[in-house]
């Protein structure tokens, strides 16, 4: 299997102006902390998404779309709220 984290991090880092960071276990970290963000993001975007007219047609897979559209929504912004930085930093202060 081909070992992408060295691009995922360069991509991450690039992205969020985190470019003095090059090791390994740094870029693994930093996976970890973004798909933390994007969970937050998710629980977040439920939340808002949780209203009476909803975009989505009242059918029987109604929910499973809403679900895919706010996993999809919440992990294409992960890494850029802050909070998988901020975590990032306090795990790397710790270890």
């Amino acid at each position: 299997m081909l070992d992408v984290s060295n691009a995922l991090y360069s991509y991450s880092a690039a992205k969020t102006g985190n470019v003095g960071l090059l090791n390994k276990d740094d870029a693994k970290l930093k996976e970890k902390t973004d798909a933390f963000e994007s969970v937050i993001v998710k629980q977040m975007l439920d939340i808002a998404l949780d209203e009476k007219y909803s975009i989505f047609p009242d059918d029987a897979g109604k929910d499973i779309y809403k679900s895919m559209y706010t996993d999809t929504l919440s992990n294409s912004v992960s890494g850029g709220f802050g909070y998988s930085d901020m975590l990032f930093n306090f795990l790397k202060e710790r270890v």
